[in-house]
This record gives C-alpha cells, sequence and structure tokens, in this order.
C-alpha cells in the first residue's frame, strides 16, 4: 500500500513539473520582446504601410461602390472596393468628401 501511495504521489509530481516547465516555455515563447510584428493588410489588401505612406502623401480613400472620399477615420485604406488618390483628383471625378471622418 505505501508502495502505491509512493508512485501515485511520484507521479503525481513528476507531471506537475512537466507542467511547470511546459508553461514557462509557453510563457517566454509569447513574450512581447520575442513577438514578430504582423503585417496586417485590410479586407481589400491594403498593408498598413500603403496606408501610413498614403497619408503622408495626403491622399483621401475613395470609395468607389459609395463615391465618398475620407481624408482619415475608420474607413481610410477598408472599404471593400476603393482606391487612393489626391482631393483634387476625387473631386474632379465627382467623388463627394465624407460628412464624418
Amino acid at each position: 500500500m505505501r508502495r502505491l501511495l509512493a508512485a501515485a504521489v511520484l507521479i503525481a509530481l513528476l507531471s506537475f513539473c512537466l507542467g511547470c516547465s511546459a508553461s514557462a516555455t509557453f510563457a517566454q515563447s509569447q513574450s512581447p520582446a520575442r513577438a514578430q510584428p504582423k503585417a496586417t493588410k485590410t479586407e481589400n489588401g491594403i498593408s498598413a504601410a500603403d496606408i501610413d505612406a498614403a497619408k503622408a502623401a495626403h491622399k483621401v480613400w475613395v470609395n468607389l461602390g459609395t463615391g465618398i472620399y475620407h481624408r482619415g477615420g475608420r474607413w481610410y485604406g477598408n472599404t471593400k472596393d476603393g482606391k487612393f488618390m489626391s482631393v483634387d483628383e476625387a473631386k474632379k471625378a465627382g467623388y463627394k468628401a465624407a460628412k464624418r471622418d
């Protein structure tokens, strides 16, 4: 009986220690210093770098489906069908500015 109890305690200790080392390994792999930056893209394939470059060039995002252009905000570079262009190009093509950006 003592041998059986000792074996059960030993198995419990080993499984606990193995679980601790696995948790420590997992925590280390999830640390922010080791995390690789994600290349995020919107639903239309525009990357965050493309959006930043367009903002720096003072371009607007034209939603081709609605005919509205955005200077920034939630929909800037994030509509399904759209493209970047200058404000003058957007106005000349007949697009209207968004009321809320």
